[in-house]
C-alpha cells in the first residue's frame, strides 16, 4: 500500500503543512467516515462542523477554514485540487493489462511500442500502431489503421474502428465505441439512401471517454476531440463535431453532427445541442438543456423547468400552449388602445 508524509505531501502540493509533518496517511476519506492514517478534506465550508468529529489523520484545507482547527492539515488555496491531486497519488486502481496474453490476437503488421500490454481476447488490426505502455483491455478491438499514443489505457471491451487516431495519456471506458459511422443518409422518395462515412477520429493528448460513450466518426472531414477534454459515460457525440480542449460534457447528453464546441465549455448531464452549430468558448450549459441556437459568448444558459406538483405542471403546459394565443390578444389590445390616444 502506498503512503506518504505530510511532509511529503506538501512538497508536492506546494502546501503547508499544520501540525506533525511526519504523520503518515495512506488513503483519502470524507469528513464523516475517515479513520486514522487517512487524509480528509474541506472544499466547502459548509461542511466545517464536520471537522470537530472527523478521525481523520490530516485534512487538506484552505488558510480561511484552518482557523481554529487544532489538528494535522495540509493548508493549501485549493483543498479539492489538492484532494484530487492526493488521490492520485494513492490509486490503487489496477491496470487494464498486464503482459500480452496468449489468446490476443495481432495482425502481423501492427507495430507495438515498448511496455505495452494487451489483454485476453484483444484484437490488434492490421497497420496499428500501439505507443510505449499502451494498456489495451480484455476484448478490446482495435480497428486497421488507427494509431494509439503512448500511455493510453483502454479498459475491456472498447471498440476503436478503422483510421481513429487516439493521442496520449488517454483513458477510454468500457463499452465505448469510436469510430462508428456517423448518422448520415439522403432520402430518395422515401428510401434511404445511405452516405459512406469516410472520415475517422482525431482525439488529443490526456482525453477521457466515459463507459459506453459513443463518438462517430466523420462523413469526409474528422471528428475531432481536443486536448484535455472529458467525456463523462453514454454521451453521444455525432459525425464531425469538434469538441475544444478542457471541455466537460456529462453524461447521457448528445451532440448533433457538425457541432463546434468552443474550449473550457461545460455541459451538464441529459443535454442536447442541436447540429451545425457552435458554442463560444467558456460557456456553461446547465443539465438538461436544448441547445437549439449558436452560443456566441461565454455565461450561463439553462433551458429547464424547476420540477413541480404534477397538477400545476399539467396546467402550465396548457398555458404554454396558449402563449401565441395570449401574445396575439395583447398585441391586439395594444394596437386598440394606441389608436385610441
Amino acid at each position: 500500500m502506498k503512503s506518504y508524509t505530510l511532509k511529503e505531501l506538501a512538497q508536492t502540493l506546494n502546501a503547508e503543512v499544520q501540525g506533525d509533518e511526519t504523520q503518515v496517511v495512506s488513503s483519502v476519506a470524507t469528513l464523516e467516515n475517515a479513520r486514522a492514517g487517512q487524509l480528509s478534506f474541506l472544499a466547502n465550508s459548509k461542511y466545517r462542523a464536520q471537522l470537530e468529529s472527523t478521525q481523520a489523520s490530516a485534512v487538506l484545507i484552505s488558510a480561511k477554514d484552518v482557523e481554529g482547527y487544532p489538528g494535522n492539515a495540509l493548508v493549501l488555496n485549493d483543498p479539492y485540487v489538492g484532494f484530487a491531486r492526493v488521490a492520485q497519488l494513492l490509486d490503487t486502481t489496477p491496470k487494464a493489462a498486464e503482459g500480452i496474453a496468449p489468446s490476443a490476437v495481432i495482425h502481423p503488421t501492427a507495430k507495438l511500442g515498448e511496455g505495452v500490454a494487451i489483454g485476453a481476447n484483444a484484437v490488434i488490426g492490421e497497420n496499428v500502431i500501439l505507443g510505449e505502455n499502451v494498456q489495451i483491455g480484455a476484448g478490446t478491438v482495435i480497428g486497421q489503421d488507427s494509431i494509439i499514443g503512448s500511455g493510453t489505457r483502454l479498459w475491456a471491451n472498447v471498440t476503436v474502428y478503422h483510421d481513429v487516431h487516439i493521442g496520449q495519456a488517454c483513458i477510454i471506458h468500457s463499452a465505448a465505441v469510436i469510430g462508428s459511422d456517423g448518422f448520415g443518409y439522403a432520402n430518395e422518395r422515401g428510401q434511404w439512401i445511405k452516405i459512406p462515412q469516410t472520415g475517422g477520429v482525431r482525439i488529443g493528448n490526456r482525453v477521457e471517454i466515459g463507459a459506453s460513450t459513443t463518438v462517430d466518426r466523420g462523413a469526409i472531414e474528422h471528428t475531432e476531440i481536443h486536448d484535455g477534454v472529458i467525456l463523462d459515460n453514454q454521451v453521444q457525440i455525432a459525425h464531425n463535431d469538434i469538441i475544444g480542449e478542457n471541455a466537460a460534457i456529462a453524461g447521457n447528453s448528445t451532440i448533433a453532427g457538425s457541432t463546434q464546441i468552443g474550449k473550457y465549455c461545460i455541459i451538464g448531464g441529459n443535454s442536447a445541442v442541436a447540429g451545425h452549430l457552435s458554442i463560444a468558448d467558456g460557456a456553461h450549459i446547465s443539465g438538461g438543456t436544448n441547445v437549439t441556437s449558436i452560443i456566441r459568448k461565454p455565461g450561463v444558459y439553462t433551458s429547464t423547468t424547476i420540477a413541480m406538483d404534477n397538477k400545476l405542471w399539467r396546467r402550465n403546459t396548457v398555458r404554454f400552449k396558449q402563449l401565441d394565443e395570449l401574445f396575439q390578444r395583447v398585441k391586439k389590445l395594444e394596437k386598440t388602445n394606441q389608436t385610441e390616444d
